[in-house]
């Protein structure tokens, strides 16, 4: 490794003249330290939030066959994902326990401060520097690795200052970053309740109307309760048209072709290709996949993992054709004088869709239906001069509602920023820390 790459993630013009050049080898050591016991210790996985027991006994995430290869992590040790370099972390272990030899847990020497080798290390994640120093096939699609060898990690520049300023620094980040993880905290308790307020404001129109003086009656269905006089419940797969994608696999993928929607491009407010981009080559295409194709008037939903039941419209703003992957479902009406394709929308976003495909999908590992469940959905159904009412009060009372959760995931990424560029600004040397900030 060229030592000046790692130098030039610094502006050596401003590096304190207290600080001392070191590589991370003079600073740390790569543990294999094993345990003898291994059968009785405790798990651990590292996560975006930090280290976190695994609780292998409800077999969620990964569980090996044996896990006496395991290293044997001490409370205070740092751990490091370096096969995962844009969306990997490192972090300090609050927990004794084993954690997957993929993983590079740090033995560090007395000169340095674990929290303050910490920061440097989360810093080079949130600038992605690390990334620039990486080996293997990139990708932004989880096609191949992108590691960084140990070689390269112990060959990485870095300057610190004495370990009394290096516990200062810590200090004053603990103290900043809690300040600014509360307020984030707090605002996205704020947003938990404006979608909550959302789907309540939707869940009253497309189960009672806009009448508050109608008369009602039963609907048969415990998740819609009461409904006006006038409305019918019908089955999905009676009043709608639906297909899930066909599970292409990684070999299937080509460098370019034909496009192919997978839920990370399912966005609520409409669908993106700006990354996470896949292709299947235009004779896979033409052969087996273009009863697939997307078409203007459709909708498009996810259908698993985190971005389960996130739904957007289609309505051709795109000049070339794409298909469904596995794990998204596209829907449309079956006839537009019965329900509209927008009101299949609104009802998909409520709670008497949502709660339905939760009891289907109960005891499941992972949130993850299909038109197998759809079809079992029954939902309430006004005429459509109605329809058309509702989904002129939503769009102007949802809107609303909406704008106000924009604004306040635009105040979390503008504090996200702030805080990695308070630590990048901090460890590098470029910002000071005295101890009347402490």
């Amino acid at each position: 490794m060229n030592i000046s790459i790692s130098k030039n993630f610094y502006d050596i013009s401003i590096i304190p003249k207290n600080w001392t050049e070191k590589r991370l080898k003079n600073i740390l050591s790569i543990s294999e330290n094993k345990s003898s016991n291994f059968n009785n210790e405790k798990i651990l996985s590292l996560t975006k939030k930090g280290i976190v027991i695994n609780d292998i006994t409800s077999n969620k995430g990964q569980i090996a066959e044996s896990y006496e290869k395991y290293i044997k992590v001490k409370k205070g040790q740092i751990c490091m994902n370096p096969m995962d370099l844009l969306s990997g972390w490192v972090d300090i272990s609050n927990f004794e326990g084993l954690i997957s030899p993929a993983y590079y847990t740090f033995e560090l020497n007395k000169e340095v401060e674990n929290k303050f080798i910490n920061y440097f290390l989360q810093s080079n994640y949130l600038r992605k520097t690390f990334f620039k120093l990486g080996k293997g096939v990139a990708s932004h699609g989880n096609f191949g690795r992108w590691v960084l060898t140990p070689e390269e990690l112990k060959n990485i520049c870095l300057f610190i200052p004495n370990i009394d300023e290096q516990k200062l620094i810590s200090c004053y980040l603990d103290k900043k970053t809690t300040q600014i993880d509360s307020l984030i905290s707090k605002i996205e308790k704020k947003i938990e309740l404006l979608k909550e307020q959302r789907i309540s404001l939707i869940n009253q129109y497309v189960t009672k109307g806009l009448e508050p003086n109608v008369e009602m009656k039963d609907s048969g269905v415990e998740w819609i309760g009461e409904m006006p006089n006038h409305w019918v419940v019908k089955k999905l797969p009676w009043v709608c048209y639906f297909q899930e994608g066909p599970g292409l696999r990684n070999w299937e993928f080509t460098e370019n072709g034909v496009p192919v929607v997978c839920v990370t491009n399912i966005k609520q407010g409409g669908l993106t290709f700006e990354k996470y981009q896949r292709y299947i080559a235009e004779e896979e295409y033409n052969l087996s996949y273009k009863h697939f194709t997307v078409e203007a008037g459709d909708l498009l939903m996810a259908s698993s993992g985190n971005s389960f039941g996130k739904i957007c419209s289609y309505d051709g703003e795109f000049d070339f054709r794409f298909i469904l992957n596995t794990s998204t479902i596209r829907l449309h009406s079956l006839d537009e004088n019965q329900i509209l394709t927008s009101y299949i929308k609104l009802i998909v976003q409520s709670e008497i869709f949502q709660n339905q495909i939760r009891i289907l999908i109960t005891g499941a590992a992972q949130p993850n239906f299909g038109p197998t469940h759809l079809s079992q959905i029954r939902i309430p159904i006004p005429p459509i001069d109605e329809q058309k009412s509702i989904l002129l009060k939503t769009e102007n009372t949802i809107s609303n509602v909406e704008k106000m959760i924009d604004k306040e995931i635009c105040r979390i990424n503008l504090l996200v920023e702030y805080q990695n560029s308070l630590i990048s600004s901090i460890v590098t040397g470029k910002v000071r820390v005295t101890e009347d900030m402490v």
